[in-house]
């Protein structure tokens, strides 16, 4: 046996992460966690050149900038519960910090959101691995950075917007967002609903149906209508600076033209027939078009809308065949930036044009803190296994945060425009709703639908923690 010392592993190059949000403070957590020095650049600064942005008022590492809270905690029913779960299984630095910064808030996980920056900050300070550089990176990063992250955010800085437009050949990468609402397949009425495409027409699938459509008569649309105008509307920051566009007005600005405005938009009761009632022309009518490739979510097209979230239920519920509609994700209109990642970046969530740059956080196309935060996750786990020489692959899509990967990389219908998207269960692969529980009891078909839900969540729990075990 011999006695001569071992040769010590060289240490790897260090991974650089733009951005010191959620998104970048997971992902310089996970990378530093593997062994991998990292390298965070965070542009907001104090001192004589202090530097913040029009969000942000502080220069903790992952300041909360709207709401405390991380939505709901419940893992079994519940998908962003189910994403806290699987990044909790994967020593999530942000779900570590939150969980020992939580204040009061029911089934929901809220934070103390001073506490949570702070704790987070001091982690990542504390960590040997970290170094921390308050900087801004303007312009794509130097050639000699092999291993990057880009963790900006929606709100990053015009010179590394503008350096991306020129690699990737887009027209913009700041956008106005026009969404409409999308709800869930299995929420829809079609006793009252029906598939339909006007004048039967077929799309390049050969699909003649590929619409839902749901009548309403005159009253109703006179109802619909003095709703949509008397709901309480969402008003904007002044840094938003949000124009409206004739090809995406707000629903209800389209309404403020004249009430029969709709009626000769997106609800023009033409070339369409009701196979539940043929004899009666529908005074207008609402269309749903799937969203995504699975079929599970469809949205409501020409429903782009500035009208609060609890108006919108209660708005949208009006409509005949959507009184009991689930909604995967409300509308909204506002500024936001975000790659067009079905086209830009591939499953490693590295932007093709430029391998050595990988992005994460909102700037992927995810919505919400906890969604940011696991593409920071992933991504950091990701460009660690790259610095070590070793081979990763993202998580299977029956998990939370492999579903948001399908969605950012191209899981919703080809050729469609790309959205932003919250964590919901219409994005993970379906299953069949239960008829019987697990001790053979018959399940009431209106509990049929949360059966459902829980055993996704078993299902995905089970695959990322196959996937973690065989990464180890």
């Amino acid at each position: 046996m011999s006695n001569a010392p071992s040769t010590p592993r060289p240490v790897p190059a260090a991974v650089h992460v733009i951005g010191g949000g959620l998104a970048g403070s997971e992902a310089a957590w996970q990378i530093a966690q593997a062994g991998v020095p990292v390298i965070l650049h965070e542009m907001r600064r104090d001192g004589p050149e202090q530097v913040r942005t029009d969000a942000h008022h502080t220069t903790g590492l992952a300041e909360l900038v709207c709401s405390n809270s991380f939505r709901s905690d419940d893992w079994e029913y519940n998908a962003v519960g189910l994403l806290h779960a699987e990044m909790r299984a994967l020593d999530s630095l942000i779900m570590a910090s939150g969980d020992a910064n939580q204040v009061p808030a029911g089934g929901a996980l809220a934070v103390d959101r001073i506490g949570f920056s702070d704790a987070v900050t001091a982690k990542l300070e504390a960590h040997p691995l970290v170094t921390i550089v308050r900087e801004e990176i303007a312009g794509i990063p130097p050639e000699d950075w092999d291993n990057v992250i880009v963790a900006t955010g929606p709100l990053t800085s015009p010179a590394l917007a503008d350096a991306i437009l020129k690699a990737t050949g887009e027209e913009s990468l700041s956008f106005f967002d026009a969404i409409a609402p999308i709800l869930h397949a299995d929420s829809i009425d079609f006793d009252v609903a029906w598939r339909q495409s006007r004048y039967d027409k077929e799309g390049p699938g050969g699909d003649a149906a590929a619409y839902v459509n749901c009548p309403m008569d005159k009253a109703q649309y006179e109802a619909f209508i003095d709703a949509l105008l008397g709901g309480p509307k969402a008003e904007f920051k002044e840094w938003e600076n949000v124009p409206y566009f004739d090809g995406c007005l707000p629903i209800e600005v389209m309404a403020e033209r004249g009430r029969e405005t709709l009626r000769h938009g997106p609800m023009k009761p033409v070339g369409l027939t009701n196979k539940h009632n043929p004899t009666v022309k529908p005074y207008a009518i609402v269309q749903l078009r799937q969203d995504n490739a699975l079929g599970t979510l469809f949205n409501m097209v020409g429903f782009q809308t500035k009208l609060k979230y609890g108006a919108q239920t209660d708005v949208f519920r009006m409509i005949p065949g959507l009184e009991n509609a689930q909604f995967a994700r409300l509308g909204g209109l506002h500024r936001n930036t975000f790659l067009n990642s079905p086209r830009l970046l591939d499953k490693q969530m590295r932007l093709k044009a430029i391998p050595r740059l990988r992005f994460a956080g909102q700037v992927t196309g995810v919505e919400g803190y906890v969604e940011s935060a696991a593409m920071g996750l992933l991504t950091g786990r990701l460009a660690a296994a790259q610095a070590l020489g070793r081979d990763l692959t993202p998580p299977p899509p029956e998990t939370a945060m492999g579903a948001l990967v399908e969605h950012i990389t191209g899981g919703h219908l080809e050729g469609s425009k790309f959205q932003p998207m919250n964590i919901n269960y219409g994005l993970l692969p379906p299953l069949e709703a239960p008829k019987v529980d697990e001790d053979g009891k018959r399940i009431h078909p209106k509990e049929r639908g949360r059966a459902k839900k829980r055993l996704q969540s078993i299902r995905a729990m089970d695959a990322l923690k196959a996937w973690r075990d065989a990464a180890a």
